[in-house]
């Protein structure tokens, strides 16, 4: 590893309270004031303390963030209310992140909440182009319009690109889902908790005939989760706990690739998840052979498959070589999704970046319990929006 920069990011403290289904949660003001004071009470500090807040969330009204933050305080700090779909978690996380590093603030608040309606998700805004209108275009283009959800074509079409490309079967996703299931019994914050096999996820209802079957996707969900960044200097001045730290972090954004190459799985993110991954691995120092744990986005198992050879796990096309081998749980070569990922905790947009940190920064405590992974040093994040952007985030334990 590079030595940390002089302002490196220390994750002083983190919050995530139990995802739930919608319609069983909270609101989202105060989901979010209940995982804030998770993370400070975690992190031994005040609201008072910090100094910038970041705060993400995908479906709300324009300062969604302050209304959440002055439930626990108002002390007149800047706050900024992130929106990058998917990866707004990890998008807050990294604009925290250049706060501290940059010396603007020395303790700064990373807040994601999600308050879901049930179902598929859906455009809010019908009056005015979609950001999505290319993306569809080559969606249809490449899948033909399937009567399935449109994020269910996405994943579903990119599983089935991997399929004809490698010869991967719905049996490799089938085993991915059931991998979660194993490591969500061991989480008390996830939604689901109950293992089922891959027999099992191979038996429920089909909803993209040869492509996807329902357990295969993660459902919708509401949530919250936060963490606390300070600098070094800060972290000592205040005797804070420093065992976590950035070591390093990417965001990329689409590249012309993802239209022009015609390939389903660049279309949802692989170039842009491929190219933040090496931007981290060049500027830690290291490879990806060197990680011990990594919470990464399976919004569909189809998507974790296809993201093991994304960030370099396997070669790619050895994804379903990786999975039959166990390289990716316990006992294999790098623990993927310990929490039980988004398949089994739930995906509340705006908290999943954050509720993956929270998960990484208790691996590398060695506080994850019955989930802990042995000897963990390094961990790696991913997290992914279409439309698109990309965070890859790696933590050192210090």
């Amino acid at each position: 590893m590079r030595r940390a920069s002089k302002n490196s990011a220390v994750v002083a403290g983190v919050g995530m309270i139990p995802f739930a289904k919608p319609g069983a949660s909270d609101s989202y003001d105060m989901m979010g004031a209940r995982a804030l004071r998770l993370a400070l009470e975690d992190a031994a500090l005040d609201y008072g303390d910090i100094a910038q807040a970041y705060v993400g969330y995908v479906y709300g009204d324009s300062t969604c963030g302050q209304k959440a933050l002055y439930r626990v305080g108002m002390t007149g700090i800047p706050v900024v209310n992130v929106n990058n779909n998917c990866s707004t978690g990890s998008s807050a996380l990294f604009l925290a992140r250049q706060a501290i590093e940059s010396g603007a603030a020395d303790c700064v608040l990373a807040l994601g909440f999600e308050q879901m309606r049930p179902g598929a998700l859906g455009s809010i805004f019908e009056d005015r182009p979609s950001p999505f209108d290319a993306f569809d275009a080559e969606c249809e283009a490449l899948v033909g319009n399937a009567q399935v959800p449109l994020a269910l074509r996405y994943f579903g079409g990119a599983g089935l690109e991997h399929m004809k490309k490698y010869g991967t079967r719905l049996e490799d996703f089938a085993a991915v889902r059931a991998k979660a299931s194993r490591h969500a019994t061991n989480n008390p914050l996830a939604l689901f908790r109950t293992e089922i096999s891959a027999g099992q996820v191979m038996a429920s209802p089909e909803i993209w005939p040869g492509v996807m079957h329902r357990l295969m996707a993660c459902p919708p969900t509401c949530g919250a989760a936060a963490a606390v960044l300070v600098s070094e200097g800060f972290a000592a001045r205040h005797g804070l706990d420093t065992r976590v730290r950035i070591a390093a972090q990417a965001m990329t954004t689409d590249f012309e690739s993802t239209f022009a190459s015609h390939d389903m799985m660049r279309l949802v993110g692989y170039d842009m998840t491929a190219a933040a991954a090496r931007q981290v691995y060049e500027a830690a120092g290291i490879g990806a052979g060197d990680v011990d744990v990594v919470e990464l986005h399976d919004c569909f198992a189809q998507n974790e498959l296809i993201t093991y050879e994304a960030l370099g796990l396997c070669v790619e096309g050895g994804a379903q070589q990786f999975i039959a081998d166990g390289d990716n749980t316990y006992g294999g070569k790098v623990v993927t999704n310990p929490s039980g990922g988004l398949l089994s905790k739930g995906h509340p947009l705006g908290a999943t970046g954050l509720a993956q940190c929270y998960e990484l920064t208790h691996q590398l405590r060695g506080t994850a319990e019955a989930r802990q992974v042995e000897g963990a040093r390094l961990a790696l994040q991913h997290n992914l929006g279409l439309g698109g952007a990309c965070v890859v985030t790696l933590y050192e334990a210090g």
